[in-house]
């Protein structure tokens, strides 16, 4: 059936090699950066809070947009080094400002997604940790 919708519609296969592709970048991101398996942890881990916290539609979008960004921001990154890496494998200051502007990048969704967070969260843990203490 799959060789049939290829045959009807040349593009479909041109689509599902490009999901492919994109899921290979997925797996290679996952696999050789480190930085993701932190990213996954905290997102876990504000996921987990979020049920917990019962958010509203509003928060959840905005934590989605945020932990989105940062994934996002650091896929850019790695695609970014690899490529400077390749171009030039011995010191080159302009590749330095090249990589250390993409960690930039980086480092402001990090904050972005601190503080986003902290705008959700806290308001809900504030009055929790106030009356377990006045208990």
């Amino acid at each position: 059936m799959r060789g049939a919708l290829i045959i009807l519609f040349p593009w479909i296969s041109g689509r599902i090699k490009s999901f492919a592709y994109a899921f290979k970048g997925i797996r290679l991101f996952l696999a050789t950066q480190p930085n993701a398996r932190i990213q996954i942890a905290a997102a876990t881990g504000v996921i987990g809070l979020g049920l917990y916290m019962q958010l509203s539609g509003m928060e959840w979008l905005c934590l989605s947009v945020v932990i989105g960004l940062v994934f996002i921001a650091e896929i850019f990154n790695t695609a970014l080094e690899y490529l400077a890496d390749f171009v030039s494998p011995d010191f080159n200051e302009h590749i330095g400002k090249v990589k250390d502007l993409a960690a930039a990048g980086v480092l402001m969704s990090a904050i972005l997604s601190l503080v986003v967070g902290a705008l959700i969260f806290i308001p809900k843990i504030y009055p929790l940790l106030k009356q377990m203490l006045l208990e």
